[in-house]
């Protein structure tokens, strides 16, 4: 039965197989190195030959001097962004679809905010830098112009995560708010109609009927962006380091890339992302568990 109905409709089996390769090849092939987090790692011996070391890597991690800074500054950069740029986008949403259809205003609004997504994080921390440049920066050369003192903004570790999320923010939004945007065409009009035939207020229509349309994709996205928490962008993090605000902007991404790529120490690095991973997942399970107890949205 089976058989007969991938015969019968094997042009839609053939669109979708691209991306299961892809997703086999380059994510479910390399699990297998994995192992690699539990031996003593030789390129000599080989994964399968390399003597085994138990949970010695892991131990070295979270016994090591810098381990809770490190994992302190991620879960504090993961949490901040998390609290800022997720409801950012469907706020951004929910004000462009009070908007009048084809305006002007709204088409502007749309391409403002969705340009920065194309601005690559080399650029992105560049523009970041130049602008906030002691002396010869815009921002500072404003503050000094207010007879305030010069600002380093990128060498004060306390400024570190504020300059990183709200340059996301900015970055972000406007693609991120693409989802809700077409969740919001996909609400009956009907439900409008009777919203303002009841009289309803601006701010009662989107209570009432904007958020409930979206609210399933916004559990959807809420559950997926809990799972990658702890995956905060090494680029542009590692971009924006300097040796100034290295305690609040080193995270493990970073951490891991220096200590055990740089150095060589492949099972070491191998066994810091799997502890960033299980954290990933366990957040992940517990994040849809509560979506499925408390909303009819969740991934499974």
């Amino acid at each position: 039965m089976a058989l007969k109905k991938i015969k019968k409709h094997w042009q839609l089996y053939l669109v979708i197989l691209p991306p299961l390769v892809y997703l086999f090849i380059f994510k479910y092939v390399p699990m297998y190195g994995a192992i690699i987090a539990f031996k003593n790692f030789s390129a000599v011996k080989g994964i399968l030959g390399s003597d085994w070391a138990g949970l010695k890597y892991f131990k070295l991690f979270i016994y090591s001097p810098n381990f809770w800074t490190i994992f302190k500054n991620t879960v504090g950069l993961g949490f901040y962004n998390l609290l800022v740029s997720f409801p950012a986008p469907i706020l951004l949403a929910l004000a462009l679809n009070e908007l009048a259809q084809g305006g002007y205003f709204k088409k502007a609004v749309q391409m403002i905010t969705f340009a920065p997504y194309f601005i690559s994080n080399v650029v992105m921390v560049s523009i970041i830098i130049f602008m906030l440049s002691p002396r010869i920066g815009p921002i500072d050369l404003a503050v000094t112009g207010l007879g305030l003192k010069s600002i380093n903004f990128m060498g004060e570790p306390w400024m570190f995560k504020s300059i990183f999320v709200w340059s996301d923010v900015w970055q972000f939004t406007g693609y991120g708010a693409i989802i809700y945007i077409a969740a919001l065409a996909g609400i009956n009009p009907e439900l409008y109609e009777a919203a303002r035939v009841d009289g309803a207020s601006r701010f009662q229509k989107i209570k009432n009927v904007d958020f409930p349309g979206i609210a399933p994709a916004i559990v959807i996205i809420l559950v997926l962006n809990t799972g990658a928490f702890m995956n905060v962008a090494f680029e542009k993090i590692f971009l924006m380091q300097n040796p100034l605000n290295l305690s609040s902007s080193e995270v493990i991404s970073t951490y891991v890339y220096k200590v055990g790529l740089l150095n060589g120490n492949f099972s070491f690095s191998a066994a810091v992302g799997l502890f960033n991973s299980v954290i990933n997942l366990a957040l992940l399970v517990a994040v849809n568990y509560l979506a499925r107890k408390f909303s009819d949205s969740s991934l499974w």
